[in-house]
């Protein structure tokens, strides 16, 4: 994403979502996405909005174990960013980013890391 004319640090607010995550902090994740913004679930659900957000997030954050939203890599791709953690179960997973010209999360779809422990 470098060079894309973007006022805003892609993974820097990456960073913010994971450390909103990792402290269970509903109120600090939310404004992070903007208004009709989707979240593609590594089960295959698609959640939309802030009436979407709320339905997925807080059991999500409430039902965390301990190695949940541990940081292993983040990548800027052409067009998105791209963060390896675990899971709020702790799974290995990898979601990639994409942001309005605002800073805000549009997009996320998250996949599983089939092998990876």
């Amino acid at each position: 994403m470098s060079g894309s004319g973007t006022d805003f640090d892609p993974i820097g607010i990456v960073i913010d979502w994971l450390d909103a995550c990792r402290e269970r902090r509903l109120e600090d994740l939310l404004p992070l996405y903007a208004d009709q913004a989707t979240l593609d679930c590594c089960s295959g659900e698609r959640f939309v909005g802030r009436p979407g957000l709320l339905c997925y997030w807080p059991a999500k954050l409430r039902g965390a174990i301990e190695p949940a939203f541990e940081l292993n890599e983040i990548h800027p791709e052409q067009e998105c960013v791209r963060l390896f953690y675990r899971d709020y179960d702790g799974s290995a997973v990898s979601t990639k980013f994409w942001f309005d010209a605002g800073g805000r999360i549009t997009r996320t779809i998250c996949i599983p890391l089939l092998g990876a422990g």
